[in-house]
């Protein structure tokens, strides 16, 4: 199964958050690089990456490669 990596940003507009479109990146280390640089313009961000089925169309649960700021709840947890 390949593995896919993300990173998705966060804003915060009055009491909500609300998500930028999650960036699919080449690799963790691009995740983590990509996440460092963007937090200090968002309220919450993570980095991630999940194990995908492409035969089933299926994704294993996201596993958290970097965090900070704050997030939604059920989000990076």
């Amino acid at each position: 199964m390949p593995t896919l990596y993300y990173v998705q940003g966060f804003r915060q507009k009055g009491r909500r958050m609300e998500p930028d479109q999650p960036q699919q990146v080449k690799s963790a280390e691009a995740a983590i690089a990509t996440a460092e640089r963007i937090a200090p313009s968002r309220a919450g961000v993570w980095a991630y990456s999940a194990d995908v089925d492409v035969e089933a169309d299926t994704y294993d649960e996201p596993q958290v490669l970097f965090k900070a700021g704050i997030l939604p709840a059920g989000v990076a947890d």
